[in-house]
């Protein structure tokens, strides 16, 4: 329920989100096995004929290779699964294949746009030697596709190769002042403007632009508020950031628009920004991550503009799992709600374990699940 303190301080125009308990959670519906554990953070649910969806998916997951695919079929029955055919050259000619990918580096976390064109369009992480970037690839016919400029991505996240301390120091990030870049003779320097953590969602606008909404991060030292020791990346505070762009490949207004307030615990953190777009206006599904438990909740937000952003609930709108349950430590948001056949799907990543890996209930394990409401207003 919304406190009488927030209420106060809503737009008392804006849209208030419905109860969690309005929320039906159906369990499972993509399992870890065969294939390992998996995911569908930032990737898309796509309602087919029939009550079929085709569901995106990135595979995790210790000593197993890192890629993208995507299930169909009905949730709750088998679906049929088919991983992305990467190549360095052109792309294969399979159900789902990129190209012009260099040799070892792997994709994850995909978001898939159809756009106005009639294209295909897919963003993703590229993990690789010394590489971690937000890529582009395009196809004709929603099978191949081909990576636009693999040494000029959309982002960078600070790892990377082509970031030097000099970008990293501009951004913020003073602990990597000297960080030494590596980039092919090829390859520009990373720009400090394009530097991002991951978890990151792009959009396309009614008017042919886009918006993407990636995570930055702030620098804490040890005796500041919202250290915590025990986090996988102690010292980072993780914030929201947009980014607008009239074709989806140049980046540009960088702005920071979800960083942890006076009302926020010392320890809340920020780890995503899906955004479903509606009539009334973008309905946000907040990553609410509390670091000193290691939980991860889906907290609900609103904009009108995407870039002012209303936090009502301040608190998990999708209630997590009881322990030993698959989403009993961590949820992530997929790339945004569904509304199909009169009600509202939320296809989202459950895990068991905590975020920093040192807990968890029972094996550890992340499977897709799903979760209906008629309506997700009050």
């Amino acid at each position: 329920m919304v406190s009488q303190a927030l209420a106060a301080a809503m737009d008392p125009a804006m849209p208030r989100p419905c109860t969690p308990e309005d929320w039906r959670k159906w369990g499972v519906v993509l399992a870890a096995e065969p294939d390992g554990p998996l995911e569908n953070f930032t990737s898309a649910a796509e309602p087919l004929s029939s009550g079929r969806w085709r569901l995106w998916f990135t595979t995790t997951g210790p000593g197993r290779p890192r890629n993208i695919g995507f299930a169909e079929g009905k949730p709750g029955e088998p679906m049929a699964r088919q991983l992305a055919v990467l190549g360095t050259t052109i792309p294969a000619d399979a159900p789902l294949a990129i190209g012009n990918l260099p040799q070892g580096w792997r994709p994850v976390q995909a978001v898939h746009l159809r756009l106005q064109s009639g294209r295909h369009r897919l963003y993703f992480w590229a993990h690789g030697p010394k590489v971690v970037r937000y890529l582009v690839a395009d196809s004709d016919d929603g099978r191949r596709y081909r990576v636009l400029d693999p040494l000029r991505p959309c982002l960078y996240h600070p790892n990377d190769r082509a970031v030097d301390g000099k970008a990293a120091v501009e951004a913020g990030l003073l602990r990597l002042a000297k960080k030494v870049g590596s980039p092919t003779d090829n390859e520009p320097p990373a720009p400090a403007r394009l530097v991002s953590n991951d978890a990151t969602n792009v959009y396309q606008l009614p008017d042919g632009s886009f918006e993407m909404y990636s995570v930055g991060l702030v620098e804490i030292g040890p005796r500041q508020p919202g250290f915590v020791a025990h986090d996988n990346v102690p010292g980072w505070l993780r914030v929201i950031d947009r980014y607008t762009s009239e074709d989806g490949l140049h980046w540009n207004d960088r702005r920071r628009v979800i960083v942890r307030d006076p009302q926020d615990p010392a320890d809340q953190q920020f780890y995503y920004l899906a955004v479903t777009h509606t009539p009334q206006g973008r309905m946000g599904m907040l990553g609410h991550y509390r670091v000193e438990a290691q939980t991860l909740d889906l907290e609900w937000c609103f904009s009108r503009d995407g870039i002012h952003w209303q936090r009502p609930l301040r608190q998990a709108w999708i209630p997590r799992g009881k322990p030993g349950e698959p989403d009993s430590y961590l949820i992530h948001a997929p790339h945004a709600m569904v509304l199909h056949d009169g009600q509202w799907h939320l296809f989202y990543s459950g895990s068991n374990t905590a975020h920093n890996h040192r807990h968890s209930y029972g094996p550890p394990n992340q499977v897709v699940m799903c979760a209906t409401c008629q309506q997700p207003w009050a």
